[in-house]
């Protein structure tokens, strides 16, 4: 009789839906060309449960046993809620090069004093790690470093040594022998998560997971490896820019609106604690720019939009958005001309926020329209001005959340005047420009925008 031929699937990379053939298109999430072949795994023997566990009201459980290792780099443990959770998974995934690895070395590094921390390699060899670290301090010689790619090592070396942090650069790289795939496969991928959150669960380890990103910009492996860590924190940042920005897409522990922000020197990261010295190096009365006063998380922060409208004879026109939404601001362009009087329609528009920030809040949209009509006329917003409002389709300029904090934002920057919608609470208490006014409509805040100095008219 002949040998039955080994069986195989087709797993999804996206979502790891499994198919018994190949399909252009996964029927679990909708991703075209991502599913590949795999060999189906042996069953292994269930084991016996042993004692049945038993469950505990909350009412007793020790709220005291709840605490935070802080990393000791400000924007990351402001990204995290605080700091590292004991027993936590964090994902960190970012382009290659853009300073995953010295991030990791950095957190490790503070996190020694007092600590046993461990960092598992599978890219690098123990030399490499050490000439890296070289360069970021004396903290990194505490760190003790494991050059392994085995999943079935890995568990062991965390079983016996029992880190307090540990760290896995990267976690594509680790391979089990229950799994016939190779390296960063969605079973390899999937099998290595789940015995880490076992170990660490158990342990209490407080664990970093330095993920890979595909070409697209989204983290390699099946998205179960998303929904089974705690933290997923992406770190973005431009090749021909110093900084770097942190932003959590997920937080069991936090909030995911908070964002780090740091800057790649020649000893390592940097935390910035103000975000507008990046972005309000050139800021001033100039042709199209307006001043927006931005919330990210629980820290306002000032930035400049900058607009710039000329003659094209391309059609149709170009529409360029860096730091904005393009579908916000087309939206915009419409009102403008419909309700505002300024029409765009055989201009190129190019519309981004300088640094390299972003603005992808609604609250941006009055002041992308008064940058876009001070680039169409030529003329400078006075006065230092900042605005801020939601531009509605009728033209209307709708109220915002977070005034108060917007506002304290640009006093602290010595803002001159703020635009602000004519709403009810419009005037918060607290640090302020020197000159509020509330405009209703889109037209109202152009003639109030451009209105010369102490002209009240």
């Amino acid at each position: 009789m002949a040998a039955s031929r080994a069986r195989s699937v087709y797993s999804c990379g996206a979502c790891g839906h499994e198919a018994p053939r190949w399909l252009g298109r996964c029927p679990g999430c909708g991703a075209w060309g991502s599913l590949s072949e795999e060999p189906v795994a042996a069953q292994a023997a269930a084991r016996p449960i042993g004692a049945v566990p038993v469950p505990v009201r909350l009412a007793e459980v020790d709220a005291s046993a709840d605490h935070r290792l802080p990393t000791g780099i400000g924007e990351l443990d402001r990204v995290l809620g605080g700091g590292l959770v004991p027993g936590s998974l964090v994902l960190l995934g970012g382009e290659p090069g853009i300073g995953k690895s010295t991030l990791v070395l950095q957190a490790l590094a503070r996190l020694s004093a007092g600590r046993r921390v461990m960092l598992i390699t599978g890219e690098e060899s123990a030399a490499q790690v050490k000439s890296r670290a070289a360069r970021l301090g004396p903290g990194c010689d505490r760190i003790e470093v494991l050059p392994e790619t085995r999943l079935e090592a890995v568990v062991a070396a965390l079983e016996a040594h029992r880190p307090v942090v540990c760290a896995i650069d990267s976690v594509q790289t680790l391979v089990s022998e229950a799994a016939d795939s190779g390296p960063g496969s969605v079973g390899q991928v999937r099998l290595a998560v789940a015995e880490l959150m076992r170990v660490a669960k158990g342990r209490d380890i407080a664990m970093i997971l330095v993920g890979q990103v595909t070409k697209d910009g989204s983290l390699a492996g099946p998205r179960l490896l998303e929904h089974l860590v705690d933290c997923v924190i992406a770190f973005e940042g431009d090749d021909l820019r110093a900084h770097r920005i942190l932003r959590a897409t997920k937080n069991r522990f936090g909030s995911t609106n908070e964002t780090g922000v740091l800057e790649m020197r020649s000893d390592g990261l940097v935390s910035v604690d103000d975000p507008a010295d990046l972005y309000l190096a050139e800021a001033g009365e100039r042709v199209g720019s307006c001043l927006f006063p931005a919330v990210e998380g629980s820290r306002g922060t000032l930035v400049e939009v900058q607009a710039l409208v000329a003659p094209t004879e391309i059609v149709p026109p170009r529409r360029v958005a860096g730091g904005i939404d393009r579908t916000r601001l087309a939206q915009v362009l419409a009102v403008l001309a419909r309700h505002g009087g300024v029409r765009l329609g055989d201009q190129d528009v190019f519309v981004s926020i300088a640094g390299g920030g972003r603005a992808i809040d609604p609250a941006a949209d009055l002041a992308i329209a008064l940058a876009l009509v001070s680039a169409d006329r030529g003329q400078p917003l006075p006065e230092r001005t900042c605005a801020l409002g939601e531009v509605g389709l009728t033209g209307a300029v709708r109220p915002v959340g977070h005034l108060p904090r917007r506002l304290a934002a640009a006093a602290a920057r010595g803002v001159g005047r703020a635009l602000v919608p004519d709403a009810p609470g419009a005037d918060p208490a607290g640090p302020r420009p020197g000159r509020m006014e509330a405009v209703g409509d889109l037209r109202e805040a152009i003639r109030t925008a451009f209105r010369p100095p102490g002209d009240g008219g």
